[in-house]
């Protein structure tokens, strides 16, 4: 006969697991002697051995008490069911595992290779991070809404990043976000703007580019994305 303690430690087991078999319904709780304890047969000890296998061979609690005394057919069968159901949780996990892979990746978790290649090359140039983000919510709502018209959109952002002009503005938006709106340099700045967009009309008459990149998709979604400097500035652009 065992107390509960020395039937945990002859099958390497916690009292608590124990008293949660019991509560399971997988382990017979016994009844007290005249001292009070609980006291454990051989019997026991064998299922509580058997139960240990089983839960730490990964068969759910929920299955065990059927397994028990299951023929050898059966156990065969059940066993085969079981691994099958945990060969498709270690491919659920090993995905999970993908993706936290790819959120090492930052960006390339949430829009196309070429999309985060364009961005880590926006970096390259000096963009700030914010704008960064701004950039990367806008191409997820476009990647999301129009994946031809993205594809698109990133041949042309290609072509006129190598543009030394562009780039230059393009900073230099950038940088405008955080000036006041009566910032004298803002003038300026719409006007080269204006001249930029005059002499590249062609190029970006049927779709223009927007102040800057794509930040206004991303205004949709994010507060963020405009400013009252970037306000003022579109004023001045706009302006004949």
């Amino acid at each position: 006969m065992f107390t509960i303690g020395q039937l945990a430690n002859y099958a390497g087991v916690t009292t608590k697991a124990i008293r949660h078999y019991h509560e399971r319904g997988l382990l017979t709780e016994p009844g007290r002697d005249s001292s009070g304890y609980r006291r454990y047969t051989a019997k026991d000890a064998i299922d509580l051995v058997k139960i240990r296998t089983l839960a730490h061979a990964g068969v759910p609690l929920a299955r065990i008490k059927n397994l028990l005394d299951a023929d050898p057919d059966a156990l065969a069968a059940a066993v085969t069911e079981i691994d099958l159901t945990l060969q498709d949780r270690i491919a659920q996990l090993e995905r999970l595992r993908d993706q936290l892979a790819q959120l090492q990746g930052g960006d390339r978790l949430y829009v196309s290779p070429e999309v985060a290649d364009h961005l880590d090359a926006l970096r390259d140039i000096g963009v700030s991070e914010r704008q960064i983000q701004l950039e990367r919510d806008g191409w997820i709502l476009m990647q999301t809404a129009s994946p031809e018209d993205a594809a698109v959109w990133l041949a042309e952002k290609h072509e006129l990043i190598t543009d030394s002009e562009f780039r230059a503005l393009y900073l230099d938006h950038d940088t405008a976000y955080h000036w006041s709106p009566d910032d004298p340099r803002l003038p300026g700045l719409a006007d080269r703007t204006r001249e930029w967009f005059a002499r590249h009309h062609s190029r970006s008459e049927t779709r223009p580019v927007q102040n800057p990149a794509v930040a206004r998709l991303a205004q949709q979604s994010q507060p963020e994305a405009s400013s009252p400097a970037w306000d003022r500035l579109a004023q001045l652009v706009g302006k004949e």
